[in-house]
């Protein structure tokens, strides 16, 4: 495992750059970046965490846009690329991209999903032309559990999943030439980063929707004192399982409706009833739980609105935010956690 990088314990993610759920004016995304650019790790560098997928490349173009107007220098940034969504033809206007229809705002450009050795190389040359002067030191392949779920046959998944480790062979490639300091794995289905990482020598992984407040498996909090034992660093991403555990409309990705997902609303009801009581926010909760997670590093997290950035950095960096263990007592009284997690 690598030792050349340090990690922050807050990364910024990007995918309100790339128009997610919403688009965002230029200006509100400056703001956000700016307020990013003023939180400070230990190393004195901000990371930002972005993809080829978010906005078929404009959250890329933003980023790099909105660094320049700030004038960051290239030295005070750290940026991942999750790889494998190339930018291609432009969209005709009001139509929805190809490959992830209906929660992505106003893109001007569609994507085509590129998993294999070159492909993965043309991701990363196409990621730092769009970041435009600012280039991706952390390289990685995106959801591949996705692109493993996309086979129709089994001989197709071993087909794709050979795919997926072409791709790392590039990437390995780049890291033994200095092009990038590290590898990693980002994934909603932890299942694939613990079949990658026995083929793959990775640096980081990124823990995306599983492990948090809501959902935290035991089969999961195993593997991840497993990781931690190998000194492999583990990032805990979308800790607010897409928006839904603070109030938002999707879990996951998918829009949640009262009906048919009527647990997940009451799970939700109870969750809220209980920060009341004890006048504490929800995401706070979200923050503290996915920091506290075996093994965790650092904390990705999201935001569109530049108020609850502040408010997510002061949670993560003042370290003044006290949840009290009657709160988790009394979360395990009502089922809302698991009685046997001991992280907290």
């Amino acid at each position: 495992m690598s030792q050349r990088i340090t990690l922050p314990k807050l990364i910024f993610g990007t995918s309100a750059l790339g128009n997610l759920y919403v688009a965002l004016e230029d200006k509100i995304k400056l703001e956000i970046v700016k307020a990013c650019m003023q939180y400070t790790s230990a190393q004195k560098t901000v990371f930002f965490d972005c993809a080829g997928k978010y906005g078929a490349g404009l959250a890329l173009e933003t980023l790099g846009n909105c660094l320049k107007t700030l004038n960051v220098k290239p030295d005070d940034v750290l940026i991942s690329n999750k790889l494998g969504w190339y930018r291609t033809s432009e969209l005709q206007h009001g139509t929805e991209p190809t490959f992830e229809p209906g929660v992505w705002r106003n893109l001007k450009y569609d994507a085509v999903q590129k998993i294999s050795y070159e492909g993965i190389l043309e991701c990363y040359e196409q990621g730092n032309q769009l970041l435009n002067g600012y280039k991706a030191e952390l390289v990685s392949v995106h959801d591949p559990d996705e692109y493993i779920t996309g086979a129709h046959s089994q001989l197709e998944k071993d087909k794709r999943y050979n795919d997926i480790i072409e791709a790392y062979r590039a990437l390995c490639e780049l890291k033994n030439r200095d092009e990038v300091k590290a590898i990693g794995i980002g994934s909603k289905d932890w299942r694939m980063i613990k079949r990658i990482v026995n083929d793959v020598n990775i640096d980081w992984v990124m823990i995306a929707n599983s492990m948090t407040v809501h959902s935290h498996p035991q089969e999961l909090v195993t593997f991840m004192e497993e990781l931690q034992r190998r000194g492999t660093i583990i990032i805990n991403a979308a800790v607010f399982n897409g928006g839904f555990l603070i109030g938002e409309d999707y879990y996951n990705y998918r829009l949640m409706h009262p009906l048919y997902d009527q647990k997940l609303f009451e799970w939700r009801i109870g969750f809220f009833k209980l920060c009341d009581k004890y006048r504490i926010k929800p995401a706070q909760v979200c923050i503290v739980f996915g920091l506290n997670a075996p093994g965790v590093n650092s904390i990705t997290l999201n935001g569109t609105d530049v108020n609850c950035v502040k408010e997510n950095i002061g949670t993560v960096t003042a370290g003044n935010v006290i949840i009290p263990s009657s709160f988790w007592k009394e979360m395990k009284e009502h089922g809302l956690i698991d009685k046997n997690y001991t992280y907290l």
